[in-house]
């Protein structure tokens, strides 16, 4: 009887702890409205601009030209390949624009360029543009990824294939373009532009909040908004417009031999593996800490506390694109090469999850011996790099203070934390002037977007919602697709019967935004 008594405080007290050191849950999104926005009832912008549409035609040989000029010049980051070339390229074509201000900006790194328009306008609006892209795969690329070839028979039609034709250089000069034909045929701009373009987006934008701080005063005078240059079209045709970004957090995990065991300095015989510790399992159970065995769940403790539930401008957004979402869904599974989401999602319950809960990814792990063959080794050092996609209320500041407590909480207190870069997340409101007046300029080109509360990727939006407490809008008509992937392209010239826009009617759409946003109270 006593015995059986004392099992039973044991499994009690086991039970009991067992609660107590609960695993987290995934957080829920419970809706409260079934209100949706519905971006129809926006209208349409008006305006015409028939001198400047004339010279956009007039001048598109030179056009796509100018976008050449820019994805050829090679301005990879990561490798410091052309980077101040390029960044040069964008100040001299600023200036020959008629900007008044044009100017390169060192940072540690890459430099930043700056541009002033003075049109004597009432309204000021900033450009956020990039002009770094990423490394170029070792294969799978049909032609030289810094050639800017135009390919005549691709499926969609005439197209532009080459490094940074679509994230980023090629709407951003297609911009440039733009301005360029309000500047030829109304003499001037309708509105003041404040361009701070960064070398480092690639990279994290480690630097860009320094040069957002240099030009902070002048910035925050640019109340009509902030506009991204950015080809919006998907392949149907729609738009899916969004009004912010999930933020950011990168890292590397580290695991080394040293006094807690494993080798110190270098590789030795397998054998060893008898009496020595191995770095690469070490590392391996780091990583299987932070999240349940399937790695849905993120495990770390505390990591879900801080986000908050979608409100009430969020949900009606969502409900309102909820049907285009579900009808994308397969196409966008199969693009992917997904055959089902977690846990079956789909519908709200999918679009929901993948904007506003966190994430915790494994980029890539390495370390040893991966050659053809065989090598048996003991490693003394093997290395992962991970990153969280944060949503609204996360930081990355207390996203890493949580991974480092978690890790020495489970005995990791070896396995090195070196965060790479990391920004908050950024949103704007649907009802600012800048969002209704680009969601206007959609709808004058026949396209109701689906307007979302953010995009599940990440920038550095929040230097501009945060800390200047301005809206920003990425916008554009246009497609492209096969951001850092081989054969990256933009369409130039649509099939007919197409509804996707070519060059000309993108640069006609960033002509009727301006003066939209210029017009917009």
């Amino acid at each position: 009887m006593i015995r059986t008594t004392a099992l039973a405080l044991v499994l009690s007290a086991l039970s009991m702890t067992a609660v107590a050191h609960a695993e987290p849950k995934r957080p829920s999104f419970p809706f409260t409205t079934d209100v949706a926005y519905d971006a129809s009832k926006v209208a349409p912008y008006k305006g015409r601009h028939a001198a400047a549409y004339a010279y956009i035609d007039a001048n598109k040989d030179r056009d796509v030209a100018n976008v050449q000029r820019w994805v050829r010049q090679r301005s990879i980051s990561a490798q410091n390949d052309g980077v101040v070339q390029m960044a040069e390229m964008l100040r001299d074509d600023l200036k020959a624009l008629g900007f008044k201000e044009a100017e390169l900006v060192p940072t540690k790194r890459h430099p930043g360029v700056w541009g002033y328009y003075d049109a004597g306008a009432k309204t000021t609006i900033a450009v956020y543009m990039m002009y770094d892209v990423q490394p170029i795969e070792p294969t799978g690329w049909k032609v030289d990824a810094f050639a800017g070839t135009i390919v005549e028979d691709h499926p969609l039609g005439r197209v532009l294939m080459a490094r940074g034709a679509t994230n980023q250089k090629g709407p951003q000069r297609i911009f440039l373009n733009a301005l360029q034909a309000i500047i030829a045929t109304e003499k001037k701009l309708p509105v003041n532009i404040m361009l701070l373009a960064e070398g480092e987006e690639e990279l994290g934008s480690p630097h860009y909040p320094d040069l957002i701080a240099k030009y902070a005063d002048r910035l925050k005078q640019a109340k009509g908004g902030v506009v991204f240059p950015m080809m919006s079209q998907a392949p149907s045709g729609g738009v899916q417009m969004t009004l912010g970004v999930k933020g950011n957090i990168y890292f590397e995990l580290e695991a080394q031999g040293g006094p807690q065991g494993g080798p110190k300095d270098a590789e030795v015989h397998s054998s060893f593996k008898a009496i020595v510790d191995a770095p690469g399992w070490r590392l391996a159970q780091a990583l299987a800490s932070l999240t349940s065995p399937d790695g849905n769940t993120i495990v770390v403790p505390g990591y879900y506390d801080s986000i908050r539930q979608p409100n009430q401008e969020e949900q009606e957004l969502i409900n309102g694109v909820v049907p285009g979402w579900t009808a994308r869904e397969p196409e966008l599974r199969k693009s992917l090469g997904v055959d089902k989401w977690i846990d079956g999602l789909s519908g709200r319950a999918a679009i929901t999850e993948y904007l506003f809960d966190t994430t915790l990814n494994i980029d890539g792990i390495w370390g040893g011996y991966s050659g053809e063959g065989t090598k048996t080794i003991l490693p003394h050092k093997f290395t992962a790099k991970l990153d969280s996609r944060l949503v609204p209320n996360q930081t990355p500041d207390e996203s890493e203070r949580l991974i480092r407590a978690h890790l020495d909480a489970k005995g990791f207190t070896d396995i090195k934390l070196t965060r790479l870069s990391g920004y908050p997340p950024a949103q704007s409101s649907v009802k600012a002037a800048l969002v209704q007046a680009t969601i206007g300029t959609y709808r004058k080109y026949g396209i109701t977007p689906d307007v979302m509360p953010r995009l599940a990727g990440s920038a550095p939006y929040y230097v501009f919602t945060d800390i200047l407490k301005l809206p920003i809008v990425s916008a554009g008509i246009g497609y492209g697709t096969g951001a850092h992937a081989p054969n990256e392209f933009i369409v130039i010239d649509p099939k007919p019967g197409s509804k996707l826009a070519g060059i000309t009617d993108a640069e006609k759409f960033y002509v009727d935004l301006v003066h939209a946003v210029a017009a917009a109270r």
